[in-house]
């Protein structure tokens, strides 16, 4: 189809002239923004260009360290698709007129971990101590969500803390190397380091106790969206595909391994807590008037307000469209 637009030349103008419209160009290449160190089954797609074959296009894959970094991308027209953005970040961005849209749930996972300097002896049963410290914090991310709700549910006065924004690569150097008490992270590999030389500061179970969860979203520019919906609903039933084959085998781990750039080990520990959620779940459980997506976007929402920085008229819900799923 691609080649057959492109030849069509003079009789465009003809057709118009003659009140027909015509369809618009697809996109040539597709450009998607994912992270390292978060493994995924889509991976496999990527790794064995199923994405391509299917879409018909090239699709380039650009890493990066943050959610908020990958907006970034996408409001300068970088990135098409943002694979796996958290949705604190996507919240932050709508919040603020951004043009964007959630049109898929990646992955449903643990919240992030707030990992504690073992020299400390702070845990969840004295984290009042905490007050005064420093903490490293990847802001507006998912990891800084689950820091807010971690230190609400414990108590912390965070207005005390000294935050400081560093990505989790960084905040696990920082943790490692004493320049703050404690560092929030997401990643395999960077929540390994920091768990070397710290501890979270809620357990698994406390999390789940206190309702603190997470789950990262497909995030996509209106533009693309609105001129490219083919090739949106092709990329994800091509997820959806991959989500479905996935068995957790030796051979997929390994794949999937390389390519988020961490170790066999490392990779099957943190994709033990992931869910994937298909795209009939999705439609069942996420999405409609009383799905989970709007109600956690709104929620997130009242956690990261801010005084005038809202330019969003409305619901945050009126930016999450699942008909890409359907």
């Amino acid at each position: 189809m691609k080649q057959l637009m492109k030849k069509i030349t003079m009789g465009a103008s003809a057709l118009v002239m003659a009140g027909l419209a015509m369809p618009a160009q697809a996109a040539d290449s597709v450009n998607v923004a994912f992270f390292l160190e978060w493994a995924t089954p889509n991976q496999i797609a990527k790794v064995d260009k199923a994405y391509d074959e299917a879409m018909g296009v090239d699709v380039n894959w650009t890493d990066f360290l943050t959610g908020t970094a990958m907006t970034e991308a996408m409001l300068a027209g970088d990135i098409d698709i943002a694979y796996s953005q958290g949705l604190a970040p996507f919240v932050t961005a709508i919040k603020q007129g951004a043009p964007l849209k959630m049109v898929s749930i990646a992955v449903v996972y643990e919240a992030n971990d707030c990992f504690v300097s073992n020299g400390l002896g702070i845990d969840s049963s004295n984290a009042s101590e905490l007050e005064g410290k420093t903490v490293a914090v990847p802001l507006n991310t998912m990891a800084d969500f689950s820091f807010r709700k971690q230190m609400a549910a414990l108590g912390v006065d965070t207005s005390t803390m000294t935050i400081v924004d560093q990505a989790p690569p960084d905040g696990a150097v920082s943790l490692a190397d004493g320049s703050v008490d404690m560092a929030c992270i997401f990643g395999g590999a960077s929540a390994k380091a920091a768990g070397e030389v710290g501890t979270p500061i809620m357990s698994t179970q406390e999390k789940t106790d206190a309702g603190i969860g997470s789950f990262d979203v497909v995030s996509v520019t209106e533009k693309f969206a609105t001129e490219n919906p083919d090739l949106l609903r092709t990329f994800l039933e091509v997820t959806d595909e991959a989500n479905a084959a996935w068995t957790g085998s030796d051979e997929q781990i390994a794949k999937v391994a390389a390519d988020a750039g961490m170790d066999v080990e490392t990779t099957r520990n943190q994709m033990s807590g992931f869910i994937f959620p298909s795209s009939a779940d999705q439609l069942s459980t996420y999405f409609g008037n009383d799905g989970i997506a709007a109600a956690a976007a709104e929620s997130l929402g009242q956690v990261f307000v801010k005084t005038n920085v809202s330019n969003l008229s409305g619901s945050v819900s009126q930016t999450i469209d699942s008909s890409y799923l359907q």
